[in-house]
């Protein structure tokens, strides 16, 4: 049994910075790639990040530069650093990891956190 857990999500002004960690447990054999979706009312989940286990990263336009993506493999931990925050980055944001077990590979998703920026 695999559970990623997401936390650090909340309510902040415009131009304010949030750090969200997503922490992935159970029998884990191997974690490739992890990273950070987000949905808001009305819209596609949407990729924001991602990172391979070796540490590349890629990012959707409308968060290059204000946002940035880490991992802590020894923790099976990825982390999405958020600054200059816009009302528009206001969703639910979900962790994503594909992640390897002895009795399968596949993507995990954890529940999703609360991003609201107000303006």
């Amino acid at each position: 049994q695999v559970q990623l857990v997401e936390s650090g999500g909340g309510l902040v002004q415009a131009g304010g910075s949030l750090r969200l960690s997503c922490a992935a447990s159970g029998s884990i054999v191997r974690i490739n790639d992890m990273g950070w979706y987000r949905q808001a009312p009305g819209n596609q989940r949407e990729l924001v990040a991602a990172i391979t286990s070796g540490g590349s990263t890629n990012y959707a336009d409308s968060v290059k530069g204000r946002f940035t993506i880490s991992r802590d493999n020894a923790k099976n931990t990825v982390y999405l650093q958020m600054n200059s925050l816009k009302p528009e980055d206001t969703a639910v944001y979900y962790c994503n990891a594909f992640i390897s077990t002895w009795i399968d590979r596949r993507p995990y998703w954890g529940r999703g956190t609360q991003v609201a920026v107000s303006s």
